[in-house]
């Protein structure tokens, strides 16, 4: 098994071949950033944090991340019945990234979970049935079945005010970057969008996600402000 992407699905997903016995490859333009979280760290919340236990009840990598990596846990929309209530953790985005990047280099064997750092350009068809993927840098990966996790790099593009240009997501900027300088970007998967639409005839659409502006936390008077602290 090939698993393409290694965000929040990849990282399952490769994981979960692993645990079934299957010798799997994750594949990812970067391996530092395996685990990395949006520019919205959290976990659960209102109609996804039955998701994350139930991918804890199967043996997934997220619950035992968040554990780690978790600074503040709520139980969201308590106002109403149980039923609806969600369990939701923001998270330290440094730490929840290393422990999965931990989680999937101690807890699984070499022999079944390998990760791997390339780009994924094409893959190796036969028959109507994909043999492998080849990488960015020629080489094939050989395999009977590939799992493609597209989060926002297929065909990526960002929006920043009037501008736009294509990338998968913002680098976060370091301590000495001035925040007032455009950020770095992670090239969008261009090549596998264009094996998914003209090669495959598979439709492609858009979905958008937003990320709203940030507050100066220097000028914000935290005195005027009411705490609402952590559950656990």
């Amino acid at each position: 098994v090939v698993v393409i992407g290694g965000g929040h699905a990849g990282t399952e997903a490769a994981a979960a071949a692993a645990r079934i016995g299957a010798r799997t490859a994750l594949l990812t333009q970067r391996l530092d950033t395996i685990g990395e979280m949006s520019c919205n760290p959290s976990i659960g919340g209102i109609g996804k944090g039955h998701l994350v236990k139930e991918i804890d009840a199967m043996g997934g990598v997220m619950g035992s991340a968040i554990d780690q990596g978790g600074i503040h846990f709520r139980m969201l929309n308590r106002r109403k019945g149980e039923a609806v209530w969600g369990p939701r953790a923001q998270a330290d985005r440094d730490l929840y990234k290393a422990a999965v990047q931990r989680t999937l280099v101690d807890d699984y064997d070499d022999a079944y979970l390998c990760l791997v750092e390339d780009s994924a350009e094409d893959l190796v068809l036969e028959n109507g049935k994909v043999k492998g993927v080849i990488m960015g840098s020629g080489n094939i990966l050989y395999c009977q079945t590939v799992v493609l996790t597209t989060g926002t790099f297929l065909r990526g593009r960002i929006y920043l005010g009037l501008e736009s240009y294509p990338a998968g997501r913002h680098e976060r900027p370091s301590e000495d970057e001035a925040a007032t300088s455009r950020p770095r970007t992670e090239p969008a998967a261009n090549a596998l969008a264009n094996l998914l639409e003209n090669r495959l005839q598979l439709p492609l659409g858009r979905l958008k996600t937003g990320t709203p502006p940030r507050l100066d936390g220097r000028t914000i008077d935290w005195d005027d402000c009411d705490p609402q602290p952590s559950e656990n």
